[in-house]
């Protein structure tokens, strides 16, 4: 459907210009600035056409009382983020990030921002303390020392007198040897082998990390969007006049306040004559009236800036004695 309405439209513009009346000859309007885009002529309705239905017409060929227009689409809203995990030991999670920017608004409503990221988790707790170190265990005693020398044999006893062979007593027992030396150090017993000592308890679970901060709200959605030139109001003019009808003169008013409520939204003026009509008004007095338009746009509060003039409306609803006024949004 995108790729038909692109040249639907430029089928009818090039048959509106083609029955339109030639250039004015009239003196030229003042300029406007250069504008760096220009909205699609309006060719058609949709369902999401800003103004309201046309009245009837009078029985006196009046225009019908134009539709209210729609309300302002609302700015789109940014959810806060959510609140930062909870961390594993102790430090503050960092500030959440900010939202992202709200999408664009239709022409009813801008839509919600997503909500900002999750804070970061705390940092790990602190590793536990070592163990206290393994007992050691005492070395082996050395071996015993070895057995003194034997004492030196006591002396003979003296010879008894003769007699009858008598025995003498058994000799007294021979002085007790000196005491063997002390016997060498035993070696050093071996060390006891060390075990590694058990490690310490885990360490207690860091408090909980405070909740990141809310994340900053997410930027407005930007205002709907008319992509196409849409009718607003119209001014009538009798027949062979530039002059304003009366009933017309509030007109300008109302249009210049609902600009400044939308700041985003141009303003066309097609004074276009029906190339099917019998009135006999030339392209001069057409422009004429244009000017008329624009000049009470201007003195009501509207920017030259925003005023363009030229061939923007429906060619099939154009009418002789006619000026258009026609919204899009510029940008």
């Amino acid at each position: 459907m995108k790729s038909i309405i692109p040249a639907l439209a430029a089928a009818v513009l090039a048959a509106g210009c083609a029955s339109q009346p030639a250039t004015y000859t009239t003196e030229a309007p003042p300029p406007n600035p250069p504008q760096p885009y220009l909205p699609q002529p309006y060719y058609q309705n949709t369902d999401k056409d800003l103004v309201g239905a046309r009245g009837p017409d009078g029985p006196v060929g009046a225009t019908g009382a134009q539709g209210p227009a729609g309300s302002r689409g609302a700015p789109g809203t940014a959810v806060a983020g959510p609140r930062g995990a909870t961390g594993a030991t102790g430090s503050m999670g960092p500030r959440g990030a900010t939202g992202s920017t709200g999408a664009a608004g239709e022409v009813r409503r801008g839509a919600t921002g997503p909500a900002g990221a999750a804070g970061a988790t705390g940092a790990t707790g602190s590793m536990g303390a070592t163990g206290a170190q393994g007992a050691s265990a005492a070395g082996y005693a050395g071996p015993t020392g070895a057995t003194g020398a034997e004492g030196a044999q006591g002396p003979t006893g003296a010879t008894g007198a003769q007699g009858s062979t008598l025995y003498g007593p058994t000799g007294p027992a021979g002085y007790a040897g000196q005491t063997g030396g002390q016997g060498a150090e035993g070696a050093e017993g071996a060390r006891g082998s060390t075990t590694a000592g058990v490690a310490g308890p885990e360490g207690s679970q860091g408090a909980t990390g405070s909740a990141g901060t809310t994340g900053a709200r997410g930027a407005t959605g930007s205002a709907g969007i008319i992509g196409r030139w849409t009718s607003y109001r119209d001014y009538t003019f009798n027949e062979n006049d530039d002059r304003m009808l009366e009933r017309d003169a509030a007109k300008a008013a109302s249009i210049a306040a609902y600009l400044r409520d939308n700041p985003s939204l141009h303003v066309a003026l097609d004074g276009s004559m029906d190339p099917r009509g019998s009135d006999t008004q030339d392209a001069a007095l057409a422009r004429r009236r244009t000017e008329t338009v624009r000049a009470a746009l201007i003195k009501a509060g509207v920017p030259s800036s925003k005023i363009r003039i030229g061939a923007y409306g429906n060619p099939e609803t154009r009418r002789d004695r006619r000026v258009e006024v026609l919204l899009a949004t510029g940008q």
